[in-house]
């Protein structure tokens, strides 16, 4: 019995085999789809559960830089075990260092290889984020990535204009361990700020703190907000003395990005 891309396509996605397993299925029993998934079943290559329902909090990240290109990629897990196995980092190096060369949408060329690998390793495996900076001419462009148990699992990127590589490296440091979520204060959505400010207020007034002093304690901790939350007011990781504002000295931080696992 004859069978189509398509007989192929519905019978992975109802047995969550590879392609080239469900293609062999198929052949092995003349495209009969109710014998061709027990014949998966029977050689363990049919998902005992839904992997896609299943979390996969664990992971790697995985950086590459090749001199004015950036790339950092997630690829997500359910295990540490999995995370840390040298088949998933390498794959892992192998679609940033493709990103790097071709840009973000190029990580669809290992679609399948990344299917497959769903039952090779017999874990929901997904695409986390996927990033790609390319600096401007002239611009300086550094990167971090902190290492644990032998795998990548925080990796950070910046571009930055009018300063040193130097610098460009230790604000990659900072941000990988300050996390902030905005560039600059203005950066935060005022939505963020009125409901932090509502939170605040809440908790101030909770405290017992006389009515006349409320707004004036409030306004105090929101500009604790922003140094939590946005880079430009973070004090600097190596010295707290300073901001990163002061840090820079009439440099400017183009962009950042921070890829984490468990983020």
């Amino acid at each position: 019995m004859a069978f189509t891309a398509k007989d192929v396509q519905a019978l992975r996605q109802s047995t969550g085999a590879g392609m080239m397993d469900a293609k062999r299925a198929l052949e092995a029993n003349d495209g009969n789809a109710e014998a061709a998934a027990q014949w998966l079943r029977e050689k363990g290559l049919a998902a005992s559960a839904k992997r896609e329902d299943r979390e996969n909090a664990q992971g790697t990240v995985a950086l590459v830089v090749d001199s004015k290109v950036g790339a950092i990629v997630k690829l997500k897990s359910e295990t540490d075990f999995v995370a840390g196995s040298e088949h998933f980092k390498a794959e892992a190096q192998t679609l940033a260092a493709l990103v790097a060369l071709k840009g973000t949408d190029a990580v669809k060329e290992r679609a399948e290889i990344l299917d497959n690998l769903k039952i090779t390793l017999k874990e929901n495996i997904e695409l986390g984020e996927v990033v790609r900076f390319e600096a401007a001419e002239g611009n300086s462009l550094e990167s971090y990535i902190h290492v644990q148990g032998g795998r990548g699992v925080n990796a950070t990127l910046v571009e930055l204009a009018g300063g040193s590589s130097e610098l460009a490296h230790d604000i990659a440091v900072h941000i990988a361990f300050a996390r902030p979520k905005y560039l600059a204060r203005e950066d935060v959505p005022e939505d963020v700020v009125a409901k932090e400010r509502a939170t605040l207020e809440t908790i101030t007034v909770n405290e017992g703190k006389p009515a006349a002093a409320v707004p004036k304690i409030v306004e105090g901790r929101i500009q604790g907000f922003f140094k939590d939350v946005a880079l430009l007011d973070q004090p600097y990781a190596k010295d707290d003395k300073m901001s990163i504002k002061q840090l820079l000295n009439g440099a400017t931080i183009v962009r950042f990005a921070q890829v984490e696992i468990g983020a």
